[in-house]
């Protein structure tokens, strides 16, 4: 039932709001978006686009990337620069893993990295929060709510991550970044 599930919620089309990851607000775009070709940021020490890989970037770095890379939608790029993080198989890692898959049409994929997220932070708002929203767009709004009362019980309360589930249970319009 889960894979057809998936299958039609890769087919449905995404309703695009502009919310951030833990504030309402959008990333600020940066020459990354604007001028860096796929597979480099751009890198404020050296005003010039580089490889994402290059140890001169640290994880903070590369993670701004990948959110503003998501915002503009552009998925692919954003998975490549994920895929450069040395910080290994973390729960933030995982928690955009399974957004960028959620947003590629690879449903179970996200499914699994989002529960891997949680089960390596299982107050990682931010996961709970994506993963109800998939789950909002499957149709599975039980299963949603319990990740809103997950997101209640680690101290989430009037947080982005409570407001967008609950804006998604109760309206089915799920935010894509």
């Amino acid at each position: 039932m889960r894979l057809i599930l998936a299958a039609t919620l890769a087919l449905a089309p995404q309703i695009a709001l502009a919310a951030g990851s833990d504030d309402s607000q959008p990333p600020t775009p940066t020459e990354t978006t604007t001028d860096c070709e796929t597979g480099t940021v751009w890198d404020e020490k050296t005003q010039t686009c580089i490889k994402a890989e290059e140890s001169s970037l640290n994880d903070d770095q590369r993670f701004g990337a990948v959110r503003e890379l998501a915002y503009a939608g552009r998925y692919d790029d954003a998975a490549q620069v994920l895929a450069t993080m040395t910080e290994g198989e973390t729960s933030r890692v995982m928690t955009y893993r399974g957004f960028l898959l959620r947003q590629t049409g690879h449903v179970e994929e996200g499914i699994a990295a989002y529960e891997r997220a949680i089960a390596l932070e299982p107050g990682n708002i931010l996961a709970r929060s994506y993963y109800g929203q998939l789950l909002v767009q499957m149709d599975e709004l039980a299963l949603a709510q319990g990740q809103l009362t997950q997101i209640r019980a680690h101290g989430g309360a009037g947080s982005w991550a409570e407001q967008a589930l609950s804006t998604a249970i109760e309206t089915g319009v799920t935010y894509t970044f």
